[in-house]
């Protein structure tokens, strides 16, 4: 078991977002999870390396709780990558130097090594000829694969992806995608809250279907798309197929 999360719960004010989400992750899964907007997705992907703060519950990658006092944070976050759906890029910095910072700042690497390991995770994503353009002169999809380049360098046990093609273009999504589906292919462990209800289907071993907090229902891809179990999880597929014309 490489992720564990027990009984997770987050409260803004009067507004309970997590009411006791609990699940597991394998190494080498894919776990996509789906829902409505401001169903506590996106503050669960951030409760699991605690850039947010859970009220209540436990999480552990491996057999290390990372929701203990106790943890050292900084070491965990190094484990875990985390691509946000608005780049999260240091504008004044390179691609090269966007993912070779960690590298020498956390994992204390010199200058010429962090060069060479960046390098290696721009090619894989199909950047080597951008690494000395700034994020201003890519486009959003490249800006989003220069930031999935940065997670992959820190070479994580798990990515966690926060609907990491909600800010860009429609004919700029494809090109992400097709880099989150070779990391699948690959091994990675990725856990990711998408509206793409194609890459959904196609890539993850398991749906994670959340609502208001709760997970309504989980299962492999077959089952959620073409035989869900409860109400409301079809609802929610049909709405999405009508708004998109199908899984895109």
């Amino acid at each position: 078991m490489l992720l564990r999360v027990e009984d997770l719960h987050k409260r803004y004010g009067k507004e309970e977002v997590l009411k006791g989400v609990s699940f597991s992750l394998e190494k080498g899964e894919t776990k996509v999870i789906i829902g409505p907007s401001g169903t506590g997705k996106s503050t669960l992907l951030r409760c699991i390396n605690r850039l947010t703060e859970p009220d209540r519950g436990r999480v552990w990658l491996e057999d290390v709780e990372i929701t203990s006092p106790k943890v050292n944070i900084n070491r965990i976050r190094a484990q875990i990558g985390f691509v946000f759906q608005d780049f999260n890029l240091f504008t004044h910095l390179t691609a090269l130097d966007n993912v070779r910072l960690g590298l020498i700042r956390v994992k204390g690497m010199s200058k010429k090594e962090a060069t060479a390991r960046a390098m290696e995770e721009l090619a894989r994503v199909g950047l080597a000829d951008k690494a000395n353009a700034y994020p201003a002169e890519l486009s959003g999809g490249q800006q989003q694969r220069v930031s999935i380049a940065r997670a992959l360098a820190m070479d994580p046990k798990l990515i966690l992806f926060d609907e990491p093609t909600s800010a860009l273009d429609p004919e700029l999504i494809g090109e992400v995608l097709a880099v989150m589906e070779d990391l699948a292919k690959s091994g990675m462990t990725m856990l990711v809250v998408t509206h793409e209800m194609g890459f959904a289907r196609t890539v993850a071993d398991e749906i994670i279907f959340m609502e208001k907090g709760v997970i309504v229902e989980q299962g492999p891809p077959e089952q959620i798309f073409s035989s869900p179990k409860q109400p409301r999880t079809a609802e929610f597929l049909r709405r999405i197929t009508d708004l998109y014309g199908g899984a895109r």
